[in-house]
């Protein structure tokens, strides 16, 4: 979907797009955040306006990212001191917004589901440029990306986010809350970039791949996914997790991020 894209009518649903309606919900949003005048924040898919309206308020500087270029006209005549960019949110140049002086940059979002996990990883590759995210998600989805080690939700998303962020489900949210309805329940997830990475792996791409692969065929054992994904021998698999420290019997949700750093380093 190309930053000129147009979307309308079925288009909308096809992305997920379902727009907020609830202004306690939309306030709450903004409470955790907390802009202050001196504060840039980023908005992706303001949609018809509920979240900006507030965000509005509070705010140094706004800047509203959409796609559709009728909620584009429309926010910018009912919103003229808005800045409304059209873009894709999964592109979109995160990593070279500024701070500006004596502020932060924040970013709040009703992310559509089709495309959320883009968006968001998106998101943590700027993190060096971000202080503060709100981020609607699909509840399954936030729960993956929040879930700690042992749990039938966590894998790769949830380690590959929780190595750069901290993360917590803020606020759950019903599908009554937006039109249309969608089917299933929201969640906001708060999410703060970290001043440097829970573990510092000599090769990130190694250590991306390594967590990738582990979770890629959950059933299986760690040494049996990671040969199977990695494509190296089941004996290098093997003899790689016990030099980390690592049963290569166990499976790879039951690994926290320092084991699958340690991991990474052998393979």
């Amino acid at each position: 979907m190309p930053s000129s894209a147009r979307v309308t009518g079925g288009k909308r649903r096809a992305l997920g797009q379902h727009f907020l309606r609830d202004a306690g919900v939309a306030r709450a949003i903004v409470d955790l955040l907390a802009p202050s005048a001196s504060d840039l924040v980023v908005e992706i898919g303001p949609g018809e306006g509920a979240l900006t309206e507030h965000l509005a308020r509070r705010a140094g500087r706004l800047v509203a990212l959409e796609v559709d270029r009728d909620l584009i006209a429309r926010l910018r005549r009912r919103l003229p001191a808005i800045e409304v960019v059209e873009a894709d949110a999964r592109t979109w140049d995160y990593g070279g917004l500024v701070r500006p002086a004596g502020g932060r940059v924040l970013v709040a979002g009703n992310l559509p589901y089709s495309v959320g996990k883009p968006i968001l990883q998106a998101l943590v590759d700027a993190r060096t440029a971000i202080d503060t995210m709100a981020l609607m998600l699909q509840l399954e989805v936030a729960e993956r990306v929040a879930a700690p080690p042992g749990t039938k939700t966590y894998g790769s998303l949830s380690v590959l986010t929780q190595v750069y962020c901290e993360v917590r489900i803020a606020l759950r949210v019903p599908p009554g809350a937006f039109r249309p309805p969608p089917k299933v329940e929201s969640a906001v997830l708060h999410v703060r970039p970290l001043a440097s990475p829970r573990v510092e792996p000599p090769d990130l791409r190694r250590f991306h791949a390594v967590v990738r692969a582990a979770f890629a065929q959950r059933r299986k054992t760690l040494a049996n996914a990671l040969a199977a994904g990695l494509g190296v021998p089941l004996g290098a698999a093997r003899q790689a997790a016990a030099a980390a420290g690592v049963d290569p019997a166990r499976r790879a949700e039951t690994l926290d991020i320092k084991e699958f750093a340690a991991l990474s380093r052998g393979l």
